[in-house]
């Protein structure tokens, strides 16, 4: 696994051991990054559940202004260091305005005061967790955003969250990637 492209461009990344954590396969996260193109240049990102940090990475590479990684096991946010810490080296501005999280994602997003423009939700698919991370996360989220949703393609979803309608779904084998956008009206 490896950053695609940006400043730290070809950054090797560690994973995590076992089966706990499933990494995106790098076409997902390629499809993603290209549907969001536009959109990642000085923005605020969270990504949560975020296992190995790949997501958020990639994002930072790419031009996002920062990123707060959650995730509850030590493990992975260990992982997430040291990924944060190779992609540094390449690209040192890449870890100023990274936080990485060992917290439960569901306590963080229901207590954050914090709010994103981007969030990518890739929790563990059969932990039922990703309905009410979409609805909590939709909370914290500024005007303009767009929520990601990775899950298995037999996940049902609602169309909305909060301000947050379903805008695109991409499907990818047995993987399921939807894009919620802000349809708030304007003040």
């Amino acid at each position: 696994m490896r950053i695609i492209t940006g400043l730290a461009r070809g950054c090797r990344l560690e994973t995590l051991e076992g089966e706990d954590t499933r990494p995106t396969a790098e076409r997902v996260k390629e499809a993603l990054c290209s549907a969001l193109q536009f959109e990642i240049e000085g923005r605020a990102v969270l990504d949560l559940f975020a296992g190995s940090g790949q997501m958020g990475l990639e994002l930072l590479s790419r031009g996002a202004a920062g990123c707060v990684f959650v995730d509850s096991s030590p493990a992975a946010a260990a992982v997430i260091r040291r990924n944060l810490n190779a992609a540094a080296r390449r690209e040192p501005s890449l870890s100023k305005n990274a936080q990485v999280l060992n917290l439960d994602a569901m306590a963080y997003i229901r207590r954050t005061r914090d709010r994103f423009d981007i969030a990518v939700l890739d929790p563990p698919y059969a932990a039922g967790l990703l309905a009410p991370a979409l609805e909590e996360t939709a909370k914290h989220m500024n005007p303009g955003g767009v929520i990601v949703c990775e899950s298995d393609r037999q996940l049902e979803l609602p169309e909305e969250a909060g301000d947050y309608r379903l805008d695109r779904t991409y499907r990818y084998g047995r993987i399921l990637l939807r894009l919620y956008r802000w349809a708030g009206e304007t003040a």
